[in-house]
């Protein structure tokens, strides 16, 4: 390995335009990156979604040790010598904590990305594959009591937001705000099409 991993940790309410900044990171950035999100793993057929929504099994006893396994691999990745960008939503007690536990020995930017409430709503109309109310119960909720290392607004233009996620990473200084605990999650432990 030349170089220890890095990580690039993209935060936001969903609908927030995480897999979009992430894609264009990944395709503009100097040295390869893996783009890992759960929508991935919910979108390759890891659930049995099916018979989740048909109630034979229940979402609420898998979704711990899912998330917990999820977190787990990305430490995995990372050890082995694989820079990721993460997309994700710290929406549940504990999470945090956990990932920097986990992460501690990585290098990791942590990237906010901020959006109206309206324009959340939008979008999560828009698209039609997400539980409707979820981005406002995130935009409510994800982002107290964290700092970032970058904090983007998602209504600007696209690429100028992966310019600055790329230049704000060549530049970056340690420690990571991403290390420092604190946040309020919405708790919300019903959805299976996000986190």
């Amino acid at each position: 390995m030349d170089r220890p991993a890095s990580i690039i940790f993209i935060h936001g309410a969903s609908s927030s335009g995480k897999s979009s900044l992430a894609r264009g990171v990944q395709a503009k950035i100097d040295q390869p990156f893996w783009h890992i999100s759960i929508d991935h793993l919910r979108d390759a057929g890891v659930l049995p979604s099916a018979r989740i929504t048909s109630g034979e099994f229940k979402w609420r006893d898998m979704r711990r040790p899912f998330f917990d396994g999820f977190h787990q691999s990305l430490a995995a990745y990372a050890h082995a010598g694989n820079s990721l960008i993460v997309e994700h939503i710290l929406d549940t007690p504990g999470w945090h904590e956990d990932l920097i536990a986990l992460l501690a020995p990585f290098d990791v930017f942590f990237v906010g990305v901020q959006c109206s409430l309206a324009e959340l709503v939008r979008r999560e109309q828009a698209r039609g594959d997400r539980p409707i109310g979820s981005a406002e119960q995130d935009f409510n909720t994800i982002h107290r009591g964290l700092r970032y290392d970058l904090e983007i607004s998602a209504e600007l233009d696209a690429n100028d937001n992966v310019e600055r996620v790329i230049s704000a990473w060549k530049t970056r200084t340690a420690p990571s705000a991403f290390l420092e605990c604190g946040y309020a999650p919405n708790q919300n432990a019903s959805r299976t099409t996000t986190n």
